[in-house]
C-alpha cells in the first residue's frame, strides 16, 4: 500500500439537481482552521460535510467522516472511502453544499458527496507519503564535524543541539528511512 498526501489545498466541484457541492482538500493539519473559516464564508450553507485520515504515532490510522445534518451514513462516510481507495493519510476533505431545492435521496447525495470529492482529489498533486521521525544521535568533539555533514547530506532538520562534556547530542527529524540511514 503506497500511501500519498498533500501539501496544500485543493477543490473540486459537483452540482446535481441544482445543489451544489464545494469540496477542499487539505493537508491535516489545517483542518480545523479551515473548517473554522468555511463556515464563516459560507454562512448561508447547508451543510459542511468532513472526512479526514491521519498517522497516529503508534502507526494506527485515524479516520472520521461527519454528515454534518444529512442523513446518516449518506455523506461523511461516502467522502471517507474515497480518501481510503485513493490511499490519502494525513489529509482531508471538507464539502460545503448549498441546496438546490431538490432532494437527493440517499444514494443521491453519497454519490454527489464522493463525486465532489474525487474531483478535488483528480485536481490535487499527490505526492507519496513520508512518515517523519525524530531522533537522538550523539558524537565525540573529534566526530561532531562528520555528523553535522552526514545529517545535512541526508536532508535531514536539526532540531536541536546539546553540547555536553564528552561531545555534541543532536535531536534530528525527517523521512524514516533517511533517518535509518544516519
Amino acid at each position: 500500500m503506497a500511501l500519498k498526501t498533500v501539501t496544500r489545498e485543493f477543490e473540486g466541484f459537483l452540482e446535481d439537481r441544482k445543489s451544489r457541492f464545494l469540496a477542499h482538500l487539505v493537508p491535516f493539519e489545517l483542518f480545523d482552521s479551515r473548517l473554522d473559516e468555511l463556515r464563516k464564508d459560507h454562512k448561508k450553507a447547508a451543510h459542511i460535510v468532513t472526512a479526514h485520515r491521519r498517522l497516529l504515532e503508534d502507526d494506527r490510522i485515524e479516520e472520521s467522516g461527519k454528515d454534518d445534518g444529512e442523513p446518516a451514513g449518506t455523506s461523511g462516510m461516502p467522502t471517507l472511502r474515497v480518501l481510503q481507495g485513493a490511499e490519502l493519510i494525513n489529509c482531508a476533505v471538507l464539502i460545503v453544499r448549498y441546496f438546490g431545492g431538490t432532494k437527493l435521496g440517499g444514494g443521491g447525495l453519497a454519490r454527489a458527496y464522493s463525486g465532489a470529492a474525487q474531483d478535488a482529489i483528480g485536481n490535487a498533486d499527490l505526492i507519496p507519503f513520508q512518515k517523519i521521525l525524530r531522533k537522538t544521535v550523539s558524537a565525540d568533539f573529534a566526530g561532531s564535524s562528520d555528523l553535522e555533514k552526514r545529517v545535512e547530506g541526508l536532508g535531514l532538520t536539526v532540531l536541536a543541539r546539546d553540547y555536553t562534556t564528552d561531545g555534541v547530542s543532536l535531536t534530528v527529524e525527517g523521512p524514516e528511512d533517511r533517518l535509518t540511514a544516519l
